[in-house]
């Protein structure tokens, strides 16, 4: 009865034997074994907007879009994420919910994978700097009517809404938000700390990308990243990709949120895509340098998202000496699990009862993090 998977647990590298069925952990023990190979959870990736030349955020993307950038996911051992759609038109944003709820409706993989949409704006700072790579022209204040009609939308499969808590109607909006379970996130923003504890005060629960989105140059204190840092009631997502954030400065902000540090890839379209410059559905030309860095063409210092998929990130982080490739999972699993919830269902971990999402990798300082095979749902989706 049931599969078994072995290999060394991620942080302690105990060896284990795991035996699944229907999808579910049901023994998992102390085992000798040859196998030198080392298991952890499934990665859980909460901000996505599309890789591998796959786009979540264009008007032309389609329920194959969805099932690609699922496919591609797994290769890197991403078994859950957030789709992340970003300011834009009204008419876009509604595209691009509907359809990647029409994907979840329509593939089992993709609604298993799906934890919910992140809608990332309209509602953000229309400050330069701030307001990062988002287009200007589609920036606006927070208006409850627009976000029911992306929740009818997506048939109620949003999970994540960041926005400015200095806009106007902004705080309640957060109240709401809150009321139906839905996480709101403070990101690309001017606010100042009263903004934010007032936000944390209505419910807010996040910091998206935290240190990016923000001025180039600002107040050394106090300023909004600071202010983030210190309010123990929010969750910060951070992009290890070693261009969003100097390894040094993620370093400390790691030991600032502790067990409320999540890492994301904050990938876009082009992550995985040879070097050049690139048009883009969000904020036109862009250009993806040799080492990664993916920034727009008029503006070099502006960063136009991620071009460096999770799997890669969590390598760079050990690499950089920054933490253990044990404890750098575990902020890519656990902790995002216990943002949603989804701990409680066994997410983010491995033990008798929760989910059978896991990956079987090796790590080494030459090659960084390899995923050898993913396991999602106690099936295997991905084996190199």
């Amino acid at each position: 009865m049931g599969v078994h998977y072995q290999g060394r647990h991620w942080v302690s590298g105990q060896k284990l034997d795991i035996q699944v069925d229907r999808g579910k952990v049901i023994s998992c023990e102390s085992a000798s074994h040859d196998n030198d190979q080392w298991i952890a959870p499934g990665l859980i990736d909460v901000q996505l907007n599309g890789i591998g030349g796959f786009d979540l955020n264009g008007l032309d993307t389609t329920v194959q879009t969805v099932k690609d950038v699922v496919r591609i996911l797994h290769e890197g051992g991403v078994t859950r994420f957030c789709p992340t759609i970003v300011t834009g038109t009204k008419e876009r944003i509604l595209h691009c919910v509907r359809t990647i709820a029409q994907a979840c409706a329509t593939d089992p993989m993709v609604d298993y994978a799906v934890i919910g949409i992140h809608v990332e704006g309209p509602f953000i700072s229309n400050l330069e700097g701030p307001r990062g790579a988002h287009n200007e022209d589609w920036v606006r204040d927070p208006d409850w009517d627009e976000f029911l009609e992306w929740y009818e939308a997506a048939n109620g499969r949003i999970c994540k809404v960041t926005l400015a808590p200095e806009k106007p109607g902004a705080i309640e909006f957060i109240r709401k938000l809150t009321q139906l379970g839905i996480v709101a996130a403070i990101g690309h923003c001017n606010a100042t700390e009263n903004d934010i504890q007032r936000a944390a005060d209505a419910g807010a629960t996040m910091s998206t990308h935290l240190g990016n989105g923000a001025h180039p140059v600002m107040k050394r204190h106090p300023n909004y990243i600071w202010s983030q840092l210190a309010e123990d009631r929010l969750w910060a997502g951070l992009i290890a990709d070693g261009h969003h954030l100097p390894m040094s400065t993620l370093k400390v902000m790691l030991r600032a949120k502790g067990r409320k540090a999540i890492i994301t890839s904050d990938a876009v379209s082009l992550a995985g895509m040879p070097p050049g410059s690139y048009e883009t559905h969000i904020n036109s030309a862009v250009v993806l340098e040799p080492n990664g860095f993916l920034h727009l063409a008029r503006t070099p210092d502006i960063l136009a998202g991620s071009a460096t998929p999770l799997d890669k990130a969590l390598g760079n982080m050990v690499q950089q000496g920054v933490c253990s490739i044990g404890e750098a999972i575990t902020m890519s699993t656990l902790h995002p699990a216990e943002l949603f919830g989804l701990d409680k269902q066994g997410v983010g971990t491995i033990e008798i009862g929760s989910k059978a999402d896991f990956i079987i990798y090796s790590y080494s300082d030459e090659q960084g993090l390899i995923i050898h095979r993913t396991i999602s749902n106690g099936e295997v989706v991905y084996e190199g």
